[in-house]
Order: C-alpha cells, then sequence, then structure tokens
C-alpha cells in the first residue's frame, strides 16, 4: 500500500501543477481552451487529493506516523510541491 502511496502522492503533485499551469498560463492566453480543460483536470486532481488523504490515513498506524508527522503528510496535499517533499522526505526509504 506504501508503494501505491507514493505514486498517488507523485502523481497529485503533477496533477496540482498542472492545475495551475491551465489557471495561470492558458487562462489568460486562450479562455476556451482553458474552459474545457478545467473539468478534466479538476475533476482528475480530486480525486488524487482525496485517494492520497485517505490513504495518508490507512497508512498512519502501520507506518507507526506520529501525530506531527501526519499532519504535515496532510498539510504537503495543500501546498505546490508538498508532495513531492513528503516522498522525498518520509517515503522515499520506505518502500
Amino acid at each position: 500500500m506504501l508503494k501505491i502511496f507514493k505514486v498517488t502522492a507523485i502523481l497529485e503533485g503533477i496533477s496540482y501543477l498542472v492545475l495551475f499551469t491551465n489557471m495561470l498560463f492558458i487562462k489568460t492566453n486562450n479562455p476556451e481552451l482553458y474552459h474545457t480543460l478545467l473539468r478534466p483536470l479538476g475533476m482528475t486532481h480530486g480525486i488524487l487529493f482525496i485517494g492520497y488523504v485517505i490513504l495518508a490515513f490507512l497508512l498512519k498506524k502501520p507506518q507507526n506516523w506520529d501525530l506531527k508527522t501526519f499532519l504535515i503528510i496532510q498539510v504537503a496535499s495543500l501546498i505546490p510541491f508538498g508532495t513531492f517533499y513528503i516522498e522525498k522526505k518520509y517515503l522515499e526509504n520506505n518502500a
């Protein structure tokens, strides 16, 4: 399950950055393309985000994460590049 969490963390981070790219660059230059991409990108990111949070809850006990580590892992999902940091710092040596 840890490998699934690692993959989900990376994909969630990528989807977050793609969503921001769509919002910051494509919206200003091509509004029609922005609206076309918004729903599938947003839905993909939402599913990956929910998966990340649920998997973190499921792995809390088996990985023996204390409350501080668990909260850092959860908050990282809200910060751009946060899930990449989590993957390197907390998950790299465990899988």
